[in-house]
């Protein structure tokens, strides 16, 4: 469902080349997903933005801190999602500051859909739509467990049981999830660190094989994707160093 929103929007018109061009294809991000694994929930991403059938760059960030506690995985135009999650970031500061404490959960959800519905615009012209994963810990709360929320771009939130993606590639991705955590064994909210971060990698790669606009993962070539894990000390980045290490024990 998350997902499948971009699908429904209206279209950019496509891009035009030549002296007459007057249309811009704008960048699109894809694929963003997360689970809820042993240790707290693992948020990945790919790095391929494309513009149209072109492929800008495979050295994208899809997955922002917007504090010590919570994450923004980022689907559709980069450029409004970077600007939604400065918004974010300072919002957050700001009243940790002034109040002495962090923004609790709920108040943090509600702030990212106020912002994609502030987007109505952008989104229903087709040029700047964001359907962002939204993962996070309430602080305030000892001992409380990480959330994982995804929006549709109009800012309608939905929380997530076990898993959610978004962007083009998150069809393959979801379908899988749903396999290992019926069939699995062991299923994803059983796995570790170690076996979770292996996971994100091949489910990129299995989208990837079928969906152009997902790519820049490549282990072989110690090319690995952007995974963070949340939990209740924090976020903790999973670097390629540590990627890699996994991925060598998981092929022994």
């Amino acid at each position: 469902m998350n997902g499948d929103f971009l699908a429904l929007l209206p279209k950019p018109p496509a891009p035009q080349f030549g002296p007459n061009a007057s249309a811009v294809q704008p960048l699109q991000a894809t694929t963003v997903f997360a689970f809820h694994c042993a240790e707290g929930v693992i948020i990945a991403g790919d790095h391929r933005a494309t513009a149209g059938n072109i492929v800008f760059s495979d050295k994208t960030e899809k997955i922002l801190e917007l504090d010590s506690h919570s994450l923004m995985a980022i689907a559709g135009v980069p450029a409004t999602a970077f600007e939604m999650a400065r918004t974010l970031q300072t919002s957050f500061e700001f009243y940790r500051r002034s109040q002495l404490q962090s923004m609790s959960l709920p108040a943090k959800i509600r702030a990212l859909s106020s912002l994609l519905r502030n987007n109505l615009a952008g989104t229903i012209q087709g040029f700047g739509v964001v359907a962002p994963i939204f993962a996070g810990v309430e602080t305030n709360e000892p001992g409380a467990k990480p959330q994982i929320y995804f929006y549709d771009p109009l800012g309608a939130q939905f929380e997530a049981t076990n898993f959610a993606g978004s962007g083009s590639g998150s069809g393959s991705i979801k379908s899988v999830l749903s396999f290992l955590e019926r069939w699995g064994q062991p299923k994803p909210v059983e796995m570790s660190l170690a076996q979770a971060t292996v996971l994100a990698n091949r489910l990129l790669m299995t989208a990837a094989e079928f969906d152009t606009a997902t790519g820049g993962v490549h282990p072989d070539r110690k090319q690995f994707a952007t995974i963070k894990l949340v939990a209740q000390p924090g976020i903790h980045s999973i670097s390629d160093a540590e990627q890699e290490e996994f991925w060598k024990e998981s092929t022994k």
